[in-house]
């Protein structure tokens, strides 16, 4: 009787999208990671000014 109770529990608790979504959703934010993190390529030598050139 108690295995009846759990398989009728486990059908209630259905997530409400399909598993890949859940995938799709994590490509996407480490996708926006990664194009955070280029956008700060290079940004130490972007000001000449700044580098001093030979101040080292």
């Amino acid at each position: 009787m108690t295995q009846f109770y759990f398989a009728e529990e486990a059908a209630a608790a259905a997530p409400a999208v399909p598993g890949f979504v859940f995938g799709a959703i994590a490509f996407a934010v480490f996708l926006l990671l990664g194009f955070v993190t280029w956008t700060y390529r290079d940004v130490a030598n972007r000001h000449e000014h700044k580098s001093g050139k030979g101040s080292h």
